[in-house]
């Protein structure tokens, strides 16, 4: 692996974060008074720190909404959208040489479940539309569907992800594990893929993205959902998650600093079905961690694990429970940027 050749981890230096705003025409138009307070609120929180993208339809409303927020940290793209969710449809920065290229892969809504067709254009309308540095290369890799929230990077060449996600359906099904784990070797120029088998969150529509389960705080210690409730439906998926992440080791060949996150509290839609509300969904940036929030007591306690895992930063709850109605969190809706990209 060359040294100025990799997949930044999350915690690489940030130029700032994209947000994807909710419209009246997306899957929000049921809840969307309750959602944009949401927006507002992870949007206020980024551009108080960093530079925020955000790709909307409407700019003058958009604008009206965050009249509170650092408007001088936030630039705005007027772009046709299906949904919101940043991490699926934003572009994956590699680091090549020491510049950032901006991977195009393709979103299909989460193996054809959901219309993307709009989605999937963003980050080539966007780079069309001048929205990052000059020097920030372009590369299209729409033969691969591959979304943000599939892949943990550690930034020392591991990747960790799931079988569920990058072997389902109608995403790469044409491929063998082994084939994607040598695309994935080669685009990012890693040194190893980890997969895990086991760990699911009813509700989920993405077939067990790895940033509801399992995410890297540093290059040895991981943050994961932890289920103790042997009456839960989960029990017996997470508890099997947790044995397989002890068997992993960091690239030293030591175990890994394993850090359980609380079971979020049984969220139901107005249908009586179970929603994925999950910790595991947490933004990392360059001074502050934010975190979900669902209205439990299990949010200190959630709090206080990452503040163990992050003792530099703060961090910041913010309600997401407009959020997990469309089965998704934060993290699912951000996507953030390493420096010299905005």
């Amino acid at each position: 692996m060359n040294e100025n050749t990799f997949l930044p981890a999350e915690w690489h230096p940030q130029s700032g974060v994209q947000l994807t705003w909710p419209h009246e025409a997306t899957d929000w138009y049921t809840t969307f008074d309750q959602v944009i307070p949401c927006y507002v609120a992870v949007a206020q929180a980024i551009a108080e720190r960093q530079k925020l993208l955000i790709v909307c339809q409407d700019v003058d409303q958009v604008r009206s909404q965050l009249q509170q927020a650092n408007l001088a940290n936030i630039s705005f793209y007027a772009l046709s959208t299906n949904d919101t969710w940043a991490r699926d449809h934003g572009a994956i920065t590699l680091i090549e040489e020491g510049k950032p290229v901006l991977l195009d892969f393709t979103f299909n809504g989460w193996g054809l479940k959901f219309a993307a067709n709009h989605d999937n254009q963003i980050t080539k309308q966007l780079y069309g539309q001048q929205a990052f540095r000059p020097e920030v290369a372009y590369r299209s890799m729409k033969h691969l569907v591959l979304e943000g929230g599939g892949i943990e990077s550690d930034g020392q060449g591991t990747l960790l992800t799931t079988k569920a996600c990058l072997l389902s359906k109608n995403r790469n099904e044409y491929l063998s594990q082994q084939a994607i784990e040598e695309i994935l070797m080669s685009v990012f120029h890693l040194k190893r893929v980890l997969w895990l088998s086991h760990g699911f969150l009813e509700g989920d529509d993405t077939d067990s993205h790895i940033d509801t389960l399992a995410r890297f705080c540093d290059e040895r210690t991981i943050a994961y959902v932890q289920c103790t409730d042997t009456s839960d439906l989960h029990f017996e998926a997470l508890s099997a998650m947790e044995e397989e992440l002890r068997q992993l080791t960091t690239l030293a060949g030591k175990p890994y600093r394993l850090l359980p996150l609380p079971m979020a509290d049984k969220a139901l839609d107005e249908e009586g079905h179970r929603l994925p509300a999950t910790y595991a969904n947490f933004l990392i940036m360059n001074e502050v961690v934010l975190l979900p929030f669902y209205g439990s007591s299990k949010d200190r306690q959630a709090q206080e694990v990452l503040q163990t895992a992050f003792p530099d930063k703060e961090i910041i709850g913010i309600p997401c429970e407009p959020l997990i109605q469309q089965h998704g969190s934060l993290h699912c809706i951000t996507m953030q940027y390493p420096e010299g990209v905005l």
